[in-house]
């Protein structure tokens, strides 16, 4: 038996690969891309239609549907796509050619979505990720088959992640079109409930597509000709005759309502029927009702998890649980989430799961001592201060202050000691054997679990009143999620016992330097 060199074989792997034909997408995205395209640029088509009729011309409308329908077609003929043993490529550009190649070495997630047009033509949409950032300004570089046919995904899912490990296809092997399949068995370790649509009206969302609905509909000059309409007019007098209070009161009722509505259904859309598996290399995230999303998740750049509790969210017992990866931002939630809205218990039971350790979610956290507690009273109770300063500078100045102003004042204050209470109440950290543990926030409270193995460095941060007051800010860097986690207002001297403690040895050293 003769041993052939790693760099024969890659050699030869890359000589076969150029001898593989380039392939097209589904040709049923015929059907698709004229209409995405069509939705896309809905604006200039009201415009075309306006001018059209303001012209008596139409055949403005008529000629950018047109010219739109083309593009969408001429799409599907300038793409073409090539997976090979070490390579996937993509070849792309109606008026400029482009062409983007990912070895599969690097490949490190696989997703597919289908929205309500795919799903009906039996299509998906393929993403491929490297884990890599990338900035503003790059979305046209990342890799995407839209569309191929949906009994070939998952095959070619298995295939390309099955590269990624280190496992590529030998030449001989078939690679265009019809991977093969990996065997692997899948536990499903979290499962989404329909029940669990009550946590959705605890959030903004319902609010956000209400005002924008508002805000398209005004726009267009829809929402002026219902304001100005004989309907709302008489319901208004109407209601303005009980008296501004009542009014006030029924437009709040209506907008809690609606944005209620809006929110459960957008939840139930975005979320119905989600699973979480778990087959040991890789988790598998997927969701949704009418357009359905597939994630993967490679336990190999798992660094943590993050159990997100706003104040609305975490009034109702619930909470949201998304994963720390590497080489992913956390500003693309759905990329990263494990589990939406839902019950905090189940959050827990899901994060420990994951993470593999039971105490994450029971281990008490350590407070970060008066200091940081007068911070935070310091900053909430700042704006009732300069307002009730303002006021007392009026009375002296012999101007009358209103009633309200004083009651603004009151509440400002009551609202403010609130808010920092609750502040002071969830800031604090745990360190566990290779688990760093931090928490802060009120409005927005997140608890992070990092793996001590993903910190690849330390900042020790002070400002001028931090360091009157005796705390820092304690970060750890690290290339997952937001990259970077802290420690908020600790107490200055525990700084470097913390992280030494996390990763032994690192405290001494900037211990010295300091």
């Amino acid at each position: 038996m003769v041993d052939i060199p790693a760099e024969s074989e890659s050699v030869a792997a890359e000589a076969a690969e150029q001898e593989q034909p380039w392939l097209r997408l589904d040709r049923r995205m015929l059907l698709v891309h004229p209409v995405n395209e069509v939705v896309k640029l809905l604006p200039v088509l009201v415009v075309s239609f306006i001018l059209g009729s303001q012209s008596g011309n139409h055949l403005w409308g008529i000629g950018v549907v047109t010219l739109l329908v083309i593009f969408g077609l001429l799409r599907w003929f300038t793409t073409t796509y090539r997976i090979g043993p070490v390579h996937v490529q993509l070849r792309t550009g109606v008026f400029q050619k482009k062409l983007l190649s990912v070895p599969r070495s690097r490949i490190r997630s696989v997703d597919v979505e289908a929205g309500v047009m795919h799903r009906l033509l039996g299509l998906s949409i393929v993403r491929i990720g490297t884990g890599q950032r990338a900035g503003k300004g790059h979305e046209s570089n990342k890799f995407e088959l839209n569309a191929l046919s949906s009994a070939l995904v998952p095959d070619l899912r298995a295939a390309l992640l099955a590269g990624a490990q280190g496992k590529p296809e030998k030449p001989g092997q078939p690679t265009s079109g019809t991977p093969l399949p990996q065997e692997s068995s899948e536990t499903e370790i979290g499962h989404w409930q329909p029940s669990w649509v009550r946590y959705a009206p605890f959030s903004f969302t319902g609010i956000f597509i209400i005002a924008a609905i508002v805000g398209i509909a005004f726009q267009y000059g829809v929402g002026s000709a219902i304001a100005k309409s004989s309907a709302v007019s008489t319901g208004v007098d109407s209601l303005e005759s009980l008296g501004i209070t009542v009014l006030v009161v029924v437009a709040l009722v209506a907008l809690l309502v609606l944005s209620s509505i809006f929110a459960c259904v957008q939840y139930l859309i975005a979320f119905g029927n989600m699973t979480l598996t778990d087959n040991g290399r890789i988790l598998h995230v997927s969701h949704g009702l009418l357009k359905t999303r597939q994630t993967t998740l490679d336990r190999a750049r798992l660094r943590g998890t993050t159990l997100k509790e706003p104040l609305l969210l975490r009034l109702a017992g619930g909470a949201r649980l998304d994963a720390i990866m590497t080489g992913v931002s956390a500003e693309k939630k759905e990329s990263s989430l494990l589990l939406p809205q839902g019950p905090r218990a189940e959050a827990e039971r899901v994060m420990a799961t994951v993470i593999g350790d039971t105490r994450q979610a029971s281990v008490p956290l350590v407070g970060h001592g008066s200091a940081a507690r007068r911070r935070r009273y310091t900053r909430g109770l700042f704006a009732a201060g300069i307002a009730l300063a303002a006021l007392l500078v009026s009375l002296a100045f012999g101007v009358q202050v209103p009633v309200y102003a004083w009651v603004g004042v009151a509440v400002l204050t009551v609202g403010g000691a609130a808010l920092a209470y609750d502040r002071a109440k969830g800031l604090g950290h745990a360190v566990l054997p290779g688990w760093l543990i931090t928490r802060s926030g009120s409005l927005d409270r997140k608890r992070h679990s990092l793996e001590a193995d993903g910190v690849i460095g330390w900042t020790v941060r002070e400002t001028f009143f931090q360091r009157r007051a005796g705390v820092a800010t304690v970060i750890a860097a690290t290339p997952a999620g937001t990259g970077g986690y802290a420690v908020i207002d600790l107490p200055a001297q525990d700084s470097w016992s913390l992280i030494e403690a996390v990763t032994p040895g690192a405290g001494d050293v900037w211990a010295d330097r300091r």
